[in-house]
């Protein structure tokens, strides 16, 4: 039987591909596979120090130095590092330039120190400051993730030329100047992510940006009326805000090229003109079921929609103060005047107490989108038990004369309930003989 070292025949570019898709730790081990092996992890372009114990040598930043020093890459594409003390950050400092030198272009920090702590927005916020000196001046780095309990404090204003994607998860800034000289040194910044963090803020978090394309803000800790964002991004075409609650403001300033908007269980905001800014979206997805009181302008101010998706599902909060979900429905077919697709999403399985909130009540007046522009219905979690909803998908088909589609998904039902399925056979079939005002629409049924 003959031992044949296949992979060893493959050309090195293939297997630093192969090796590139691999933890650093797992790369360096091959070293011992043959004569031939011995040098090739260290021109391996993405590196990944993700230490599968705290015995790992590569929990060390010292010894991560040490590798980085010995790598021979032309250009190092990725380097992702983790670390866990407090005393780490030096060498991880040295890490960075390092990598900087070696015209890095992706990089990620992880800082597992603390990690278990929850923050209380009372708490004493323990943070590792960062040597923030490092991004003065980078003109290779084009994505920066940055993770968990760092404390940034830029005097100056940072200059990070060619980053394009920036992704700051749980980082705080010392200062409201700190953000500004931040994220106003970088000039071709496309793609923004901020996910928690900014305790120490005061005001608000501002975004201005000028070259900002999509933002997105997920902020799950209430704030008492304190802080919140101020948006200010001119070329922005996607923006999705999520999980906003007791903030101080949430203003958008100046985004007149918005293209797509995704707003999830944002409420309680003190100071806020969210919808209003929207007016130029073109797809609209729109989240709330444990409040609604945002501020909801009047009129036909989303006349460039053509695709909208709400939810169905709510609160008793909601039905008790008179926001049911059919009223969000209607005021935004009223807002939007050229809707051709409308998605709905449902909890189908979950049974409202309709005495807690008004019945379904059909305006006056059709809107506009529906008797001229609406092409397709999509519902998804159609609770075909709630009268409300049975109600509404009836006075759509009715009234939707350029309707061409129509797909109701409930959830999949027991064979055994046998007098659940002959129900729901029942109402789907209510659906189907109804008099809908399109003579072309398809109409969809099934189970999710």
């Amino acid at each position: 039987m003959v031992n044949e070292d296949r992979i060893s025949e493959l050309s090195e570019d293939l297997l630093l591909k192969i090796l590139s898709l691999l933890p650093t730790e797992t790369v360096t081990s091959t070293s011992v596979l043959s004569k031939n092996w011995r040098s090739l992890w260290k021109m391996v372009p993405n590196l990944k120090f993700e230490p599968k114990s705290d015995q790992s040598k590569y929990y060390n930043p010292e010894n991560i130095y040490k590798f980085l020093t010995l790598h021979k890459a032309p250009v190092l594409e990725s380097l992702h590092l983790n670390f866990k003390y407090e005393a780490d950050i030096l060498n991880i400092g040295m890490c960075i330039e390092t990598a900087f030198a070696r015209r890095v272009r992706e990089l990620v920090l992880v800082s597992l120190y603390e990690e278990d702590k929850k923050f209380s927005l009372y708490d004493e916020v323990k943070m590792v400051k960062f040597p923030s000196v490092l991004f003065n001046f980078n003109d290779t780095l084009e994505i920066l993730e940055i993770h968990t309990c760092f404390l940034f404090h830029f005097p100056s204003r940072v200059f990070l030329k060619s980053l394009r994607k920036l992704f700051l998860n749980e980082v705080n800034f010392e200062d409201e100047e700190s953000v500004c000289n931040l994220l106003g040194g970088c000039p071709s910044l496309e793609d923004l992510v901020v996910d928690g963090g900014n305790y120490c803020l005061e005001g608000p978090f501002t975004i201005a940006v000028p070259s900002l394309q999509r933002l997105t803000i997920y902020d799950n800790y209430p704030a008492a009326d304190l802080g919140g964002y101020v948006i200010n991004a001119p070329c922005l075409k996607y923006l999705k805000l999520e999980r906003f609650c007791m903030l101080g403001c949430c203003l958008i300033e100046n985004a007149p090229e918005l293209v797509e908007a995704v707003v999830v269980e944002v409420y309680n905001i003190t100071n806020e003109n969210i919808l209003e800014s929207l007016t130029c979206v073109k797809r609209l997805s729109l989240e709330f079921s444990s409040s609604f009181d945002i501020t909801f302008p009047t009129g036909k101010i989303f006349d460039q929609l053509v695709d909208l998706e709400l939810t169905t599902y709510e609160s008793d909060w909601l039905r008790h103060n008179g926001t049911e979900w059919w009223k969000r429905l209607l005021w935004m077919l009223d807002s939007a005047p050229k809707l051709r697709i409308l998605k709905l999403t449902g909890m189908d399985d979950c049974e409202r107490d309709l005495d807690k909130g008004e019945a379904w009540n059909p305006p006056e007046c059709v809107p506009e989108c529906l008797l001229f522009h609406l092409e397709k219905l999509l519902w998804k979690g159609f609770n075909w038990q709630q009268e409300d909803e049975e109600e509404v998908a009836t006075y759509i088909l009715e009234n939707a004369r350029r309707l061409k589609e129509a797909a109701f998904f409930v959830k999949r039902i027991d064979p055994k309930e046998v007098e659940k399925l002959e129900k729901s056979y029942e109402l789907l079939d209510e659906l189907a003989i109804a008099d809908m005002a399109s003579n072309s629409c398809k109409l969809v049924f099934g189970s999710i």
